[in-house]
């Protein structure tokens, strides 16, 4: 089965105190790139993504946004008596030069930095947190492999009809090929027959059977046509696999394009080259929809 390298695939979870989104992103690369964005306090936990994540997606430039929340507890945040009081210390001894007698809100006063701290744990935040990030995070990518293989169906059918489209031109050039040997004699005969005649000579019938015993030789497309029929049925092949294989499809699609310009190029039949530009047309649509498999 064919997987697609570009895909979509979100999940949201709440639990053990924790709020976690997550979005999984990703377009065509020939290699695996993961970029991971979210809240720095759990960027330690990078490693531990990547893992999952590689489970799932063997190659392509992936995203994904990372968002947590943890729920506010009363044990979260604790008031620095110190600084507080240095603070209000400050305020009644400013208040006393300047003549003021007002007594700050206390609510104001615990705006100002470092009276209000946050307690924090960030390896025990992470430890605790990772068992939900990494279920949503798999819920995430199991959307994302859900659309992928979408994705991955509609590619396989088009590119089963581009191949039928070459298998169908090859056979048509395949049964033209040896007629083109025969043409290419009969009018070497004719044009020789016609300058015996004009200035009375006499030409070798072995000379004559050389020279289209060479043409033929030059023009024998034999061996093109059985390798390309070969990656034609290997491509097939590769389209029934369990595994993606976009690798080894980019090689055969190459090979493909080399024997078919080679049969273009030795053919010397317009017939022929008709059908070599429609083969060519059709392994380009091939080529772009490659780019994108896994």
């Amino acid at each position: 089965m064919l997987l697609s390298m570009t895909g979509y695939g979100d999940a949201h979870l709440h639990a053990e105190g924790v709020s976690v989104s997550v979005e999984v992103r990703s377009v065509n690369n020939r290699y695996f790139k993961l970029a991971v964005r979210g809240n720095e306090l759990f960027s330690g936990l990078e490693s531990q993504i990547e893992g999952v994540t590689r489970k799932y997606i063997n190659r392509g430039t992936i995203t994904i946004n990372l968002r947590i929340k943890q729920d506010v507890t009363a044990d979260k945040y604790r008031i620095d008596t110190a600084v507080l009081e240095s603070y209000m210390q400050q305020i009644h001894q400013l208040g006393a030069k300047v003549g003021l007698s007002e007594t700050p809100h206390i609510d104001s006063v615990l705006q100002l930095p470092g009276v209000v701290q946050e307690n924090t744990d960030t390896d025990d935040e992470q430890f605790n947190a990772w068992p939900v990030i990494e279920k949503t995070l798999k819920a995430a990518l199991e959307k994302f492999d859900t659309m992928r293989r979408a994705e991955g169906e509609n590619t396989t059918k088009d590119l089963r009809e581009n191949l039928a489209m070459i298998a169908s031109h090859l056979e048509t050039i395949e049964a033209k090929s040896p007629r083109v040997v025969d043409g290419y004699r009969d009018r070497m005969t004719e044009r020789v027959n016609k300058v015996l005649e004009e200035f009375d000579v006499t030409v070798d019938p072995a000379t004559l059977l050389r020279e289209v015993a060479i043409f033929t030789d030059r023009v024998n497309i034999s061996e093109e046509i059985v390798r390309l029929k070969s990656h034609l049925g290997q491509f097939e092949k590769f389209l029934t696999q369990e595994e993606s294989a976009g690798r080894k499809l980019d090689f055969l699609t190459q090979e493909i394009f080399r024997e078919t310009n080679t049969i273009g190029s030795k053919a010397n039949d317009a017939e022929i080259a008709r059908g070599v530009v429609e083969m060519k047309t059709a392994i380009e649509k091939i080529r772009e929809q490659i780019q994108n498999i896994e």
